[in-house]
């Protein structure tokens, strides 16, 4: 019955659509349907050949095959895998291009019957891509392409293999130059990233587990993504896999418009979410490592944090914007500059600051030792106070301090909150004038994320000297509305709000 269901749906479809092709044909008024169609949706488009890109850019993209020194051991079932990557380069291709082990791995038991062999001084590490910047041979890949590696193997279309030399790579962006000793070199044509429109063609060429000149295809998905610290990278629904990372993506004109460098997956496979490095910044980094070999940032020395809409709407600031500053490096060029922990920066050197993200990439892109200006609010002014930027050291890791018990508490029974004096041991550690330790919490502070152990050092935009002050300052607000308060914790600094109940 079912079956005959189902055939008797089909013949009335198809005897409908057969009276609908009769009555388009019949009429005399009418146009074919086709010309219909074309007429009311405008110019007819159809799906792009990408045939002509990938004989134009194909010649450009390279395979980069990396090496790395190994001690000699015996080691069990190291042979040959039909010319495909090895259990070990694909463990090490998951592992850098998504942070994990290759999913649903299963055990691999030991097989007594093989005979022991010794491994070799040099062995595969992983695969990626790059292309070829210049006629010379200079390559661009991704940095993690290429680190860590003893020895980097560029193989061309026509199939000739160079040992390249790691001219430079910059982890924080990914970006890796390498250099092979040829002449004639096909480059790419580098594009604008800016001139991208969402929706817009976008193909990519590379070497997907080790497939050399594997071309896939697909869309810009979104702009400006924020998944690094110094990078608003490109989303795409290009098919990327480990072993695409470092080669091109490419626009419809056959213009290089960034590097393929991670994907979002949950499952260790493509899942439709990819991303790019806009190919202006990278051209940038790659000046740098091709003049030093090293890249060169600007810093203040100061931790940030986002502006949240509470805190934004009790501090008056209108809307969430700026960077938030948690913490002040002693002796840096914030600290100089008299900036200070709950500062918000709303414009560096006049650039304006939407998220806290934008601050790290304005002042890495500035030279050392640039005089610049910082826009702040604080405590309800805005205020340009004017700074050298600095030159980037590593992250310093910051240490987390246990205050001290001062005096016997006094209770703020609406904030839920039990604060303390600070001694002038914990001032002097935290490098504080002043405000109050919080020596229990309840509802609602508690909510509000206020822990045992925190310095309260400012609330509504006033600073808190003491516990006497803290108690006249609260007596004053409105208990009915949220309460913005700058806490302390360690060395870092931040904003909460508190709604009194």
């Amino acid at each position: 019955m079912m079956l005959n269901k189902c055939n008797d749906k089909r013949m009335g479809l198809w005897l409908g659509a057969l009276s609908l092709t009769a009555m388009l044909w019949s009429a005399p008024a009418m146009l074919p349907v086709q010309s219909a169609w074309a007429q009311s949706s405008g110019a007819v488009r159809t799906l792009p050949d990408f045939t002509d890109l990938v004989e134009i850019v194909g010649p450009s993209v390279v395979n980069i095959r990396t090496l790395e020194k190994a001690a000699a051991s015996p080691v069990a079932g190291n042979g040959p895998n039909n010319g495909g990557p090895s259990d070990e380069e694909m463990q090490e291709l998951f592992r850098r291009f998504f942070g994990m082990p290759p999913p649903g791995k299963p055990g691999s038991p030991k097989q007594p019957n093989r005979p022991q062999q010794q491994q070799p001084e040099e062995q595969p590490r992983g695969v990626g891509s790059g292309f070829i910047l210049t006629n010379d041979g200079f390559i661009m890949t991704n940095a993690h392409v290429v680190d860590g590696a003893d020895q980097v193997i560029v193989t061309l279309t026509d199939k000739r293999e160079f040992t390249a030399r790691i001219v430079g790579a910059d982890k924080r962006t990914d970006v890796a130059v390498v250099k092979i000793e040829a002449s004639g070199l096909p480059p790419v044509k580098i594009g604008d990233p800016n001139r991208l429109k969402v929706g817009e063609w976008v193909m990519a060429i590379g070497s997907p587990f080790g497939l050399e000149n594997t071309v896939t295809a697909g869309i810009v998905s979104a702009k400006g993504r924020d998944t690094g610290d110094y990078l608003p990278f490109i989303q795409t629904d290009v098919a990327i896999n480990p072993g695409n990372s470092g080669g091109p993506l490419i626009n419809m004109r056959g213009e290089v418009v960034g590097i393929n460098s991670q994907i979002y997956s949950r499952s260790g496979g493509f899942m439709g979410i990819s991303f790019a490095i806009p190919i202006d910044e990278a051209v940038q980094v790659s000046t740098q490592l091709r003049a030093s070999g090293r890249v060169q940032r600007g810093r203040l020395g100061v931790g940030i944090g986002d502006v949240s809409k509470d805190v934004a709407e009790s501090l008056g600031l209108g809307k969430p914007q700026g960077a938030l500053v948690s913490n002040v490096e002693a002796g840096s060029p914030a600290d100089k500059a008299g900036l200070e922990a709950g500062d918000i920066i709303l414009k560096f050197d006049g650039k304006k600051i939407d998220k806290s993200s934008d601050l790290p990439r304005a002042v890495g892109g500035t030279k050392p030792g640039t005089s610049s200006t910082v826009t702040v609010f604080r405590r309800g002014i805005t205020k340009d106070y004017p700074i050298t930027v600095g030159e980037f050291e590593p992250d310093r890791t910051a240490q987390k301090t246990t205050p001290e018990k001062a005096v016997p508490p006094n209770a703020t029974q609406f904030l839920g909150l039990t604060v303390s004096d600070l001694t002038d041991a914990l001032k002097k550690e935290l490098n504080l004038k002043g405000g109050v330790r919080v020596d229990a919490v309840a509802e609602p502070a508690l909510k509000a994320g206020i822990r045992e152990g925190d310095v309260v050092v400012q609330v509504s935009n006033t600073e808190v000297a003491d516990v006497k002050a803290f108690t006249q300052l609260l007596s004053r607000l409105d208990k009915s509305k949220p309460i913005n308060v700058l806490l302390r914790r360690g060395e870092w600094a931040q904003y909460t709000v508190i709604r009194p109940r």
